[in-house]
């Protein structure tokens, strides 16, 4: 895809507004920031106003952020360590929260991830399912492709007896744009294995109602 030509003078002004660390992220916020200066004027904004002043790469360093999920690799860097304990009942973590961008109209999504396996060989270290969450997450992003993959994942690395995946989110697509229906709750689930049974999803569901 062809970019607005970039002058060196705007690499090295994007890295020193965006305080990136490599000349690929410099170059990077450079064409983004351009891009958003013609965003600007092409809807009749001065980019030289106070108030706009550098917002363009402010929104580039922000992009960069928000999708750092792209430049860290195919999938997440998660260890995993052998079942030493022989532990097989539901190992669950809930209400995790995440933020991701619709795919659809590059405007946030949000809300909660809630994380369940049943455990064979492999267990995973608790910090690593928000790991893998946010992974996935950090990224142009659909409610159901990011509940899949985070499922999927665990149950590729882990060969668990079971993953059950549910997220909760709300569309700022949703609620800003179009129907305009704020509060509006989008919930997404995943199941792998074991936990078709319906016994296993009802405890599933069981311990995700309990509060306190």
């Amino acid at each position: 895809m062809a970019h607005p030509p970039i002058e060196e003078t705007e690499i090295a002004e994007a890295e020193r507004l965006g305080r990136r660390d490599t000349a690929v992220d410099a170059r990077k916020l450079a064409v983004i920031a351009k891009h958003m200066r013609g965003i600007l004027e092409t809807l009749g904004l001065d980019p030289s106003d106070p108030n706009l002043k550098d917002t363009d790469t402010r929104v580039a360093t922000m992009y960069l952020e928000m999708f750092h999920g792209l430049s860290e690799g195919a999938e997440p860097r998660v260890t995993v360590f052998p079942n030493e304990e022989r532990y097989t009942a539901m190992v669950m973590e809930k209400d995790i929260p995440f933020y991701s961008m619709c795919a659809h109209h590059f405007v946030p999504f949000y809300g909660h991830a809630h994380i369940a396996y049943i455990p064979n060989e492999r267990i995973v270290g608790l910090s690593k399912m928000p790991r893998i969450l946010e992974f996935y997450a950090c990224r142009p992003q659909l409610q159901e492709r990011l509940t899949e993959q985070v499922a999927g994942f665990m149950a590729e690395k882990l060969a668990p007896q079971g993953v059950m995946v549910v997220v909760e989110a709300r569309h700022l697509c949703v609620e800003m744009r179009g129907v305009k229906k704020p509060g509006a709750l989008t919930v997404t689930s995943a199941i792998r294995g074991i936990f078709f049974n319906r016994p296993v999803r009802e405890e599933f569901l069981d311990l995700l109602n309990r509060r306190g």
